[in-house]
């Protein structure tokens, strides 16, 4: 009976030992699968928070570049705001000087001609000088006279007066006193110059030129066209821009 008792006994510590064994397999297997998600999740956390660093680097760098791009639209508004008003200047002063020169542009003693930075005035040749001549006439005095007083509203442009010919030659008995076109429309646009400066222009704010027949607005070949080549150009430039030619000049 004793013997059959230990047995039994000896079987179940047995069991219990088997039993234990498997237990502490099983909890070391789920030990390791754990360790492994923790490990897992740290390195999808070390990810994710170099990810974070990223994305915030880039979240500045687009602050920044949004931030640029608003500074470009604000200067180019404003330079858009500048032109607009450049430009409405620019039409209220060519409606201004029509309207100055309103009765003259009627009778075709002159035209007034707007574009890109400047405005001018042509006057027509045989209005202010005989064939051949660089002295003013009556008529054309009266007129340019009432140029002058038209252009003393204009303090902030340079007044360049340019004088042009047709392509037909002077006469023999000119070319002692003018060798070329070229000398009388330079004679010519001073004399316009002096004029004007006797009417109240300061003569710093003028440039006299010749162009001879070397700047032709229609052909020479038929009598209409070397009319509309005899001519006074009269240009009012702004004083900016003039500096600009002066500075890519030098």
């Amino acid at each position: 009976m004793k013997k059959q008792l230990g047995f039994g006994i000896a079987v179940l510590a047995a069991g219990i030992i088997a039993s234990g064994c498997v237990s502490t397999g099983k909890f070391d297997k789920m030990q390791a699968d754990k360790n492994g998600e923790i490990a897992t999740l740290q390195q999808q956390k070390t990810e994710l928070e170099q990810n974070k660093k990223k994305l915030e680097e880039e979240n500045t760098g687009l602050k920044q570049k949004v931030s640029a791009a608003e500074q470009q639209v604000g200067s180019l508004e404003q330079q858009k705001a500048a032109l607009v008003a450049t430009s409405e200047e620019r039409q209220k002063q060519y409606e201004e000087l029509v309207k100055g020169l309103s009765q003259e542009v009627e009778k075709g003693q002159l035209q007034v001609r707007q574009y890109k930075n400047m405005l001018a005035v042509d006057l027509a040749e045989q209005i202010f000088f005989d064939s051949g001549r660089a002295a003013l006439k009556k008529e054309g005095k009266g007129v340019l006279k009432k140029v002058a007083g038209a252009l003393k509203g204009y303090e902030n442009k340079i007044i360049r007066v340019v004088g042009h010919t047709d392509n037909v030659p002077l006469a023999k008995s000119l070319q002692a006193t003018f060798p070329s076109n070229w000398e009388l429309s330079s004679a010519r646009a001073t004399t316009v110059v002096r004029f004007l400066q006797e009417n109240g222009i300061p003569p710093e704010r003028m440039i006299p030129a010749g162009r001879g027949e070397y700047d032709p607005v229609a052909p020479n070949d038929t009598p209409e066209g070397r009319k509309k080549n005899r001519r006074i150009e009269i240009m009012l430039i702004d004083k900016g821009l003039i500096s600009e030619m002066i500075r890519k000049g030098s």
